[in-house]
């Protein structure tokens, strides 16, 4: 059987790492899913202002000093992504590819996907379209599938399933060089639409259209309504009380995905709130 954790944290920006601190602090085993880099947003912003204590900063120099934080507290980020989230009523279970974590309570700080889904993305949902490659790969043994990638870690779900498939597109949707296999054939347009009839059969381009029996969206993050099953939605962004609790019992969340405003000290402040509550109802 797995180790069960109390508290699993998805997102490693503002609001995931301070609810990892505050949990760590009350003595809770904690995993927390993310990026080493933290958060994208954060890498990129020229000046912080607004956020007590650290006055005329960049986002590096703030990075630099949550990562510090951190590893002063021996709290460490794994670098995998949940594909979906299951309330098994004493505990979740967080699937990553053929791999499955549970913990007694779960905290919700994926931040905001800015990509708009493809048109006919939902709507072929579970019917070609899918957001784990290696998951799903054994489904297109012997077909075509494209893959929409939206960085680097999506290179390795297209080798593997250019293993099992027949033919393989892949439209990297990031600047860069590309370590895919010769047999994927590298494709520099931008996606349009997802077509099809009962399931799907095209994936429109602005260039040119490509037949495919399935497609793989790999974003940096999953939206939370795909990502959690039954979690309440909200003007797109997740329903949660003052105390960050969402429609689930012990799922919470916090940060950007609650909504405005979109602050690092705001996302922090849930982050810590969320932890607290966690810890008390666990």
């Amino acid at each position: 059987m797995s180790e069960r954790y109390d508290i699993a944290i998805i997102g490693s920006g503002p609001a995931g790492l301070e609810a990892a601190i505050n949990a760590k602090i009350r003595n809770k085993n904690v995993i927390i899913f993310g990026s080493k880099d933290f958060s994208p947003k954060l890498m990129k912003a020229p000046k912080i202002n607004n956020y007590l204590g650290f006055y005329d900063v960049s986002g590096a120099e703030l990075k630099a000093q949550f990562e510090k934080h951190i590893e002063n507290m021996g709290i460490k980020i794994t670098e995998e992504r949940i594909n979906a989230v299951y309330a098994m009523g004493e505990y979740f279970a967080l699937m990553v590819n053929e791999k499955m974590y549970e913990a007694r309570a779960v905290i919700i700080a994926t931040g905001i996907e800015n990509g708009k889904p493809l048109k006919g993305e939902a709507e072929f949902l579970g019917k070609g379209v899918g957001y784990c490659a290696t998951c799903d790969a054994p489904l297109y043994r012997g077909k075509t599938v494209t893959i929409v990638g939206y960085n680097k870690e999506a290179e390795e779900e297209a080798n593997y399933v250019s293993e099992l498939a027949s033919s393989v597109y892949y439209v990297p949707m990031y600047r860069g060089d590309l370590s895919v296999n010769p047999s994927i054939k590298i494709v520099n347009d931008k996606p349009i639409e997802v077509c099809g009839e009962d399931s799907v059969k095209e994936l429109v381009l602005e260039k040119e259209t490509l037949k495919t029996d399935g497609i793989f969206v790999l974003r940096d993050s999953i939206s939370p309504s795909q990502l959690v099953p039954g979690l309440e939605i909200e003007d797109g962004h997740i329903k949660v009380d003052r105390r960050m609790r969402t429609n689930i019992k012990r799922c919470y969340a916090a940060g950007d995905c609650t909504g405005k405003p979109y602050q690092y000290i705001k996302s922090a402040g849930e982050g810590q709130v969320a932890a607290l509550t966690a810890v008390e109802e666990i």
